[in-house]
């Protein structure tokens, strides 16, 4: 599985004008219904009513206790307890007990194995959590209609606005305690299960990845390599024993990123690539491809030619740079020494090329297969980042559950939540494939005139598409509702880190904890509103 480095850190700013337009037309189409549905029922008086109910929602909002919020809290913890919630513990400590047996595998490399146990330990908590906090969050509120304890609560002076918090911060904290105690216990066994002999990988790798370009057989620019007839693109291809070389552009390179070669003891650049191989023939069979990298000054283009070095596949290859180079001069035919960042750095940029040094055979690569190495970071701070992750998961869940069970009932809000968590999970990058204009003739009505034609999206809009204003101008407005629904439907995705913990990487901030943060906080007020409300509007009596 190739991870998907090429994100980019988060546009707040974008990102808040997303919202706040989502925000806003939501906001104005329920006023719009709330105000003809106060019109309707109560005449003249409909629209002065309506404005008395804002003000006392705005009110309501604004102006919570948090004594009472606690005092909920504490309850909400209390009855989730009562309920067994936490028998969740007895499947978790059976998993982890017979585990061992079950993932241990003698044939698989010690490395994939410690993938294998991460992996495991992060799957488990969270499809553990999540059962927990959607029954509970689903059915918290409305179990408490139908008992009527709600209706006691309802007669002392607390605000319909501090039920809800109150009981999505108990659910939120009963959360919390399974998935701290599951987290601890789970880096524990890991740290008992991984063998001794790659304890050593049990770390946090933090990359550093620049911009790739290529060049062609005959020296030329490329924006890609050579297709060597996977039907995957993710890798291009560069030719062997040619001028084809992948050229990697690397910014912020100071002497902060040096660490200490474990063989010599000085200062050194860390490079790790994972080039993988295509052969045109056999070759030596018993033998690897070779590579070797060039550095570049960008503005000077002094380059440094480096020793070859062998290509393991599947495996971590890494290239110790000391800052003191010394290479042959093929100009001058003579051994000259330069300085890594006084000689190839130029404004904190540095050229990495690389090539594939066998006639006839191809290396293949792609922007995050080649990275600098900064000093490594405990495997405890990617781990508990993923940790964290699957934590927002379980908020977003239950404030999603607790806003559900305040207009339907149980059941209802169960399946309402288990489908949004379905489509935010397995069709969400679909419609972001459509709205980014992969997909071809993803237009709904193009679409379908392309169907009852025989046509396929791959032959090109036939002109009567092209010039229809009418087409054009529904498949813009249907892909306008996509755009919608796709930022109204969490991505649930975004809260798994676990491919880069499993991988030996640390889990990026900028580019995957801090969106999931965003996400969280963007569904949160909305849902607080709309729980409210609901539960303000709706009859108690109604079982």
């Amino acid at each position: 599985m190739n991870l998907n480095f090429d994100k980019q850190p988060i546009d707040i700013l974008q990102a808040l004008a997303n919202w706040g337009l989502i925000f806003g037309v939501l906001v104005c189409i329920g006023l719009a219904i709330a105000l003809i549905m106060s019109v309707a029922n109560n005449k003249k008086k409909g629209v002065s009513r309506f404005f008395e109910n804002l003000g006392e929602g705005l009110r309501d909002l604004f102006g919570m206790s948090l004594k009472r919020l606690g005092a909920i809290a504490n309850l909400t913890l209390k009855e989730a307890i009562r309920r067994k919630a936490l028998l969740v513990f007895v499947v978790f400590a059976v998993l982890f007990m017979f585990g061992g047996w079950f993932l241990s595998d003698t044939n698989n490399r010690a490395e994939l194995q410690l993938s294998v146990y991460v992996s495991f330990v992060l799957t488990a908590i969270g499809w553990l959590i999540f059962p927990v906090a959607l029954i509970l969050a689903c059915w918290g509120i409305p179990e408490d209609i139908r008992l009527r304890s709600l209706h006691t609560v309802v007669t002392k002076p607390v605000k319909r606005s501090e039920i809800v918090l109150g009981r999505i911060l108990g659910f939120i904290g009963v959360g919390t305690i399974v998935v701290g105690i599951m987290s601890v216990l789970g880096y524990v066994w890991i740290l008992r299960q991984v063998p001794e002999e790659v304890q050593s990988r049990l770390v946090a790798r933090v990359p550093v990845y620049g911009s790739l370009n290529f060049r062609d057989r005959e020296g030329e620019d490329s924006e890609a390599g050579v297709n060597t007839g996977d039907i995957n693109p993710y890798r291009s291809y560069i030719e062997g024993a040619s001028k084809a070389r992948a050229k990697w552009t690397f910014d912020g390179v100071s002497p902060g990123v040096l660490q200490t070669d474990p063989e010599t003891g000085e200062a050194a650049l860390l490079v790790e690539n994972s080039f993988q191989a295509f052969r045109t023939h056999k070759g030596v069979i018993d033998e690897v491809l070779h590579g070797q990298y060039t550095l570049v000054n960008p503005e000077t283009d002094l380059r440094v030619q480096l020793p070859q070095f062998p290509i393991y596949e599947f495996r971590q290859n890494l290239a110790w740079i000391p800052r003191e180079l010394i290479y042959y001069n093929e100009e001058t035919k003579e051994t000259e020494t330069k300085d890594l960042f006084d000689d190839m750095v130029s404004d904190g940029k540095l050229i990495v090329e690389a090539r594939c040094v066998d006639v006839g055979q191809f290396l293949g690569m792609a922007r995050p297969d080649l990275f600098l190495r900064l000093p490594d970071r405990p495997f405890a701070s990617s781990f508990f980042k993923s940790v964290f992750g699957i934590w927002l998961m379980m908020v977003l869940i239950v404030v999603l559950g607790v806003t559900a069970s305040t207009f339907v009932k149980g059941p209802v809000a169960t399946i309402l939540l288990f489908t949004l968590i379905l489509v935010g999970t397995g069709f969400n990058q679909f419609m972001d494939d459509i709205l980014s204009g992969e997909v071809r003739g993803a237009g709904l009505v193009e679409s379908g005139i392309r169907i009852l034609n025989h046509g396929n999206p791959i032959v090109e809009k036939p002109e009567s598409l092209e010039e229809s204003a009418a087409v054009q101008g529904v498949d813009q407005a249907f892909t306008g509702m996509l755009w919608g629904v796709s930022h109204i439907i969490p991505n649930f995705n975004m809260f798994s880190f676990k491919a880069y913990t499993a991988s030996g990487f640390d889990v990026p901030m900028k580019v995957a904890v801090l969106p999931a943060l965003l996400m969280v906080i963007g569904f949160f007020i909305p849902c607080l509103m709309l729980g409210y409300f609901s539960l303000k509007l709706r009859e108690l009596e109604a079982k």
